[in-house]
């Protein structure tokens, strides 16, 4: 399995994410975080399935919550810039490296 590293600014969006959904129906946020896990763990393993999105950066949507992770597929292994609600304009993450 390749390493996985999240960007502050990805890892502060799953966290506030994970504070919102706990904070409208405890625990909900918790199944949020298990499926974040799920789909590293299938981004590690196979991450040239994800398609390009966006000049090289990948994207991996979660199966139940309406949010994708948007990774890069680098030398030392996947850096993963956003954890993104879907229903958010996309240039609040693109400007990232």
């Amino acid at each position: 399995m390749i390493s996985i590293c999240f960007g502050a600014a990805a890892r502060t969006e799953m966290l506030e994410a994970v504070d919102w959904y706990n904070a409208h129906a405890p625990g909900i946020g918790e199944q949020f975080l298990a499926e974040v896990d799920a789909v590293v763990a299938r981004i590690s393993e196979r991450p040239l399935l994800f398609p390009v999105v966006f000049k090289g950066v990948r994207r991996a949507r979660l199966h139940h919550f309406p949010f994708s992770l948007f990774f890069r597929v680098e030398d030392a292994g996947i850096y993963v810039l956003a954890c993104f609600h879907s229903n958010r304009a996309p240039r609040h993450w693109q400007g990232r490296r």
